[in-house]
């Protein structure tokens, strides 16, 4: 329920998402869905912005910073503005000894960017990534943390930003 202190930043929608995360757990450990909740923020505001995070620790009654710990953390969070669409390729030693290292060169020369920069028109911020446990697809993409994309050719990266810009 929202305190009166609350400052909703977010949608009622939201925070109703939030709510249904919450019922998964006991009431006295809230905490347990942080990282749900911060996804939730995240997909509606496009970053966590330390007005968000704040918010989000009052929601769910923990200290900010624990908030703050769980958000820098991460890297599917992102604490300032990203562009429209994320792009996390694997740089992980598996991807990169099957073609990660080729695909990441050609995606930066295609969108003229390095990794944790934003393409001028806001559309596209290329990002390194982790392990995402499919070594046998590489190279392995993840966009907007949601949609995974295997074996990504050079054919395949194209087509892909192409559905990505319109």
């Amino acid at each position: 329920m929202i305190e009166a202190q609350h400052s909703m930043l977010l949608s009622p929608d939201a925070y109703k998402k939030i709510d249904r995360e919450l019922a998964k757990f006991p009431a006295d450990q809230k905490q347990s869905a942080v990282m749900a909740a911060l996804a939730i923020a995240q997909d509606e505001q496009g970053w966590l912005s330390p007005e968000v995070i704040q918010d989000v620790s009052v929601y769910l009654e923990m200290p900010a910073i624990a908030v703050q710990e769980v958000a820098t953390f991460y890297t599917m969070y992102n604490l300032k503005p990203e562009g429209k669409h994320k792009l996390t390729i694997c740089t992980n030693l598996p991807c990169q000894l099957t073609q990660g290292d080729r695909a990441a060169a050609y995606l930066k020369q295609k969108l003229g960017i390095d990794f944790n920069e934003t393409t001028a028109d806001g559309l596209f911020t290329l990002k390194e990534g982790e392990c995402m446990g499919a070594c046998g697809d590489s190279p392995v993409m993840l966009v907007n943390n949601k949609r995974m994309c295997s074996f990504m050719s050079n054919e395949k990266i194209d087509a892909l930003i192409e559905e990505l810009k319109k």
